[in-house]
């Protein structure tokens, strides 16, 4: 058997927690005799590529490079186009304010016995998200010491 991981992210607050974390998997995978590619490695980054997004210590931002092929498309022509965008927007739904209510009609169209038909509301949904896609906003760690604020998002017309 041949297990590849393809991925490990090590986070802390200080460089010096950081090197013990390190130290610690790198101890871990000496003991289960786990092998890993110097080259492939980095360490002590301050902001590095997710999939699909940009971490950094204190924030969550769109990879703009993974969404910039979806950005430049027209309006989608058929169900599978849109059901791919909607998978794409709602992979970044955290970033979009109103997310559900924006996308509430376009997940409609893709619904059965619905005839697709793109009109001047959906149309404008879909480019509205396009548009919070390329201007969203970057998440940050809260800040316990304040008080919150909770926004919900829900494509319902009546209450939870």
């Amino acid at each position: 058997m041949v297990v590849y991981i393809y991925e490990i992210s090590i986070y802390s607050e200080t460089w010096e927690d950081h090197v013990q974390y390190i130290d610690t998997v790198l101890s871990k995978y000496t003991h289960i005799n786990l092998k890993i590619s110097l080259k492939e490695c980095n360490f002590g980054q301050q902001e590095l590529l997710a999939p699909g997004h940009k971490v950094s210590r204190l924030s969550l931002a769109i990879d703009q490079n993974k969404v910039a092929a979806v950005l430049q498309k027209p309006v989608t022509k058929n169900i599978k186009e849109m059901q791919y965008f909607l998978w794409l927007a709602s992979y970044y739904r955290n970033h979009i304010k109103n997310f559900a209510h924006i996308t509430s009609s376009l997940y409609k169209l893709c619904s059965k016995d619905v005839v697709f038909e793109i009109t001047k509301a959906r149309r404008g949904a879909y480019e509205k998200i396009k548009h919070e896609l390329t201007n969203a906003p970057v998440l940050i760690l809260a800040d316990f010491e304040l008080p919150f604020k909770l926004y919900i998002d829900a494509a319902c017309s009546q209450g939870l």
